[in-house]
């Protein structure tokens, strides 16, 4: 398989949350990252750089595709599917997990010092135990303070109703732990509801499975979330390329300052 701009740098690939703010379980949240496994990378683990932050690395750029620290702060990416768009020589979308986590303005405040238009198409969730907010940079500039409930995203907009996104949401109402397990289709959708974004069909069928099987390229780490209180939960599995587990990790962070 040829690298383009398919390629989902550092990013997560599907990604489903339930949001309550203000209630003592105010998160569950389940994702799949979905990458090429020539592109190095680090599992979850705890930054010496950054204190408290727990996050995988990608190597290739530094950044991260889903990040959570002990201040609250917490922040996960996706790509938007759109071949050819974006700069010529765009900045990492993975910096931008990392430079939310890192700062201490507001998360609407930071949002609004990003210059989307350095970047390839992306979408990213950037919150605290109290507020959560999305933004995407393409095709236009979008910025929105989530309302509580159930929320997907994968590699389209937030709550596009892509198939593997629909039934996320479904799974995870039935779901109260175990979530880094949740995201486990490994079947593809048939081709009359999938999505047309501008890959070959057979790109297309083979993103459209939650759980992604190809020759050098996949879900390389599945993620579940569970915060409740001033307690976080964090669980990773690591999968090769055959699918099958070969680590797995899991951490429990107590929010400092609140």
């Amino acid at each position: 398989m040829k690298h383009s701009r398919l390629v989902y740098t550092a990013a997560m690939c599907l990604i489903v949350l339930d949001w309550q703010p203000g209630q003592p379980q105010w998160l569950r949240l389940s994702a799949n990252r979905d990458e090429f496994y020539k592109r190095p990378a680090l599992p979850m683990h705890s930054w010496e750089s950054i204190p408290g932050l727990y996050a995988g690395k990608d190597l290739e750029q530094g950044g991260t595709w889903l990040g959570v620290r002990d201040t609250g702060r917490w922040a996960a990416l996706t790509n938007v599917r759109a071949p050819g768009a974006g700069p010529d020589n765009p900045e990492s979308r993975g910096e931008l997990v990392k430079g939310f986590i890192e700062s201490t303005l507001s998360p609407q405040g930071w949002l609004d010092s990003i210059d989307g238009d350095a970047y390839a198409p992306f979408n990213l969730l950037a919150g605290t135990a109290s507020e959560l907010w999305y933004l995407s940079n393409y095709p236009t500039r979008r910025l929105e303070l989530l309302q509580p409930g159930r929320h997907s995203l994968s590699n389209a907009h937030l709550n596009s109703p892509w198939p593997k996104a629909e039934l996320a949401k479904d799974q995870l109402d039935q779901a109260h732990s175990d979530l880094a397990n949740l995201l486990s289709r490994r079947e593809p959708w048939p081709d009359e509801v999938l999505p047309a974004t501008g890959v070959p069909i057979t790109w297309e069928r083979l993103l459209s499975a939650q759980f992604i099987i190809a020759p050098g390229y996949g879900t390389r780490c599945s993620t579940g979330i569970l915060a409740s209180g001033n307690d976080i939960d964090l669980q990773e599995i690591t999968w090769d390329e055959r699918g099958q587990k070969t680590e797995e990790k899991s951490y429990r962070l107590a929010i400092k300052d609140r």
